[in-house]
């Protein structure tokens, strides 16, 4: 029994964990979805949500019950296994990540020294819940939607992974804690601006956002990968969305904007909490996300893939030969 109860208390201590970050993010996820329809309906001078709960902030829990009580519908001619298991890795691996997410200082379920490579590869992971949502289907919209997606995503994957390199030469280490703790000085958005702004457009098109949510594209397939989903199936996919570009937006505080550090080491902002600049930070970046849905009509597919192969594999493999010359001719290269 002994030995039993000292694997029960840290598999408890680590599923707590678990629930500390999953938890608060789903519930981030309501809210962004919220915020997102009052941003847009400014930008477009409407009202947005503004009857279910106090000015209207409960109307994402409202839209979740009734997709929840709605029938599950299953066409007749797709694979039904991999027709439901599709959502369900999306969901999944859009909170894989969050393990190696620190939100301050030893504040991370697993602290791992290739962390920003585990996020890496489960950030890539992504793209196989919506491969298989647009074959199970059996339906030629979703399936466009799917192949879109597959092309878009191993795209713009090539420019992030050449942006990450950059990071990774500056700071010596694939550890995301270290990556924050070496950006005391400067913030890398300033020395590697151009890179934070291919980072943050890459993002864009990682997580099918607007100008980039091509799999999606309403005014050619419809609803686009998930076009046949319902009920919990489509609940499971629009988390797993909303969750991914809440991961993209940290992977942005993290790499580039200083993590938890304040802008300033000076008293009245150091004072603060670390997991609060963290999430001000992350709040700014989803802002943009939104900020940019309401301006920006979306792209042509061609335009799309002219701008990932074209403009910025070309620059960010630049920037990594001007990056690393840099600090090979300072002597600043880390130890």
């Amino acid at each position: 029994m002994d030995f039993f109860n000292e694997l029960l208390v840290p598999g408890s201590i680590i599923v707590a964990q678990i629930l500390a970050v999953v938890v608060p993010v789903l519930i981030s996820v309501a809210f962004l979805v919220y915020a997102e329809r009052k941003v847009l309906a400014l930008i477009q001078l409407r009202r947005g949500p503004n009857i279910v709960g106090p000015f209207g902030i409960l109307q994402s829990f409202a839209d979740a019950l009734k997709l929840l009580t709605k029938e599950n519908i299953i066409p007749s001619g797709s694979n039904k296994i991999v027709f439901i298991i599709a959502p369900i890795i999306t969901m999944v691996l859009s909170l894989a990540g969050w393990a190696v997410i620190p939100f301050a200082p030893g504040w991370v379920v697993s602290d791992i020294n290739v962390g920003i490579m585990y996020l890496f590869a489960v950030s890539s992971l992504g793209v196989y819940g919506v491969i298989m949502a647009g074959w199970a289907s059996n339906s030629q919209y979703p399936f466009l939607g799917a192949l879109r997606s597959a092309a878009q995503m191993v795209s713009y994957e090539v420019s992030i992974g050449l942006v990450i390199i950059t990071v990774l030469l500056c700071v010596g280490s694939l550890n995301l804690s270290k990556i924050v703790l070496a950006q005391q000085t400067v913030w890398f958005a300033i020395p590697l601006l151009p890179m934070f702004v291919i980072f943050f457009i890459s993002a864009l098109a990682e997580t099918n956002r607007l100008p980039f949510d091509l799999p999606e594209d309403e005014s050619t397939l419809v609803a686009g990968f998930f076009t046949e989903y319902s009920s919990a199936s489509f609940v499971l996919f629009f988390l797993g969305e909303y969750a991914s570009m809440i991961l993209m937006s940290s992977m942005t505080v993290i790499l580039f904007l200083g993590g938890w550090l304040p802008p300033f080491d000076i008293y009245p902002l150091n004072a603060i909490p670390g997991v609060i600049w963290f999430t001000v930070k992350v709040i700014f970046i989803l802002f943009l996300f939104i900020w940019v849905r309401g301006t920006l009509p979306r792209y042509r597919y061609d335009q799309l893939m002219r701008l990932g192969w074209k403009v910025f594999l070309p620059f960010s493999l630049f920037w990594v030969v001007v990056t690393s010359g840099f600090l090979v001719y300072f002597d600043l290269l880390p130890n």
